[in-house]
């Protein structure tokens, strides 16, 4: 059955947190590998590394999974490839998992705005299916896996029909309108 799924191959590192399928994008070099590793050590699993297959299912699932020898492996600039499964234990792997969210992680630029509110709802497509994208900023001194962690509880929330920032920007809303009704009176 799979075989006659649509498919294709993306360049970056697919994670399960939290139960979340979360797919790790951005140029070489910017550290996509060693955040899942800092992940994986967190109590997460690895999908695939460097190259991710997904495929899509009739359900419309986009499912992600590493083909052949690359399963299991990472390879990290300094220590070589490594064996995740052999090295952390069968709960740091996964064969596949279902994509719930893309991450993109880029170099930080000065002067680039980045949404610091979370109310704007960005996708991202693959094999004409949208899925949720964020487009997370690394610097120096950012802890971008427990970014990655909250960004993944935080998509749990939403899909049970909690959205934080919509949740604060109307409660904010609300007490400017009662201070502007105050002020008439």
């Amino acid at each position: 059955e799979d075989h006659l799924t649509p498919a294709t191959r993306v360049h970056g590192v697919m994670i399960d947190i939290y139960g979340i399928g979360v797919l790790l994008i951005g140029d070489s070099g910017v550290g996509k590998s060693e955040v899942a590793l800092d992940l994986i050590t967190r109590g997460h699993s690895l999908v695939a590394d460097d190259l991710v297959t997904i495929r899509r299912y009739p359900s419309g699932d986009l499912v992600g999974f590493s083909e052949g020898r690359l399963r299991h492996h990472m390879e990290l600039r300094g220590l070589g490839i490594i064996n995740v499964q052999d090295l952390f234990g069968l709960a740091a792997v996964r064969e596949r998992k279902t994509l719930h969210l893309v991450i993109e992680l880029e170099h930080w630029q000065e002067g680039r705005v980045y949404d610091r509110l979370g109310l704007d709802e960005t996708l991202y497509t693959i094999l004409d299916t949208p899925c949720p994208y964020i487009r997370m900023p690394v610097a120096l001194g950012r802890n971008i896996s427990i970014l990655i962690e909250i960004a993944a509880r935080n998509h749990v929330l939403k899909m049970q029909g909690h959205h934080s920032a919509r949740e604060f920007a109307r409660k904010l809303e609300e007490e400017l309108e009662r201070k502007r009704i105050t002020r008439q009176d």
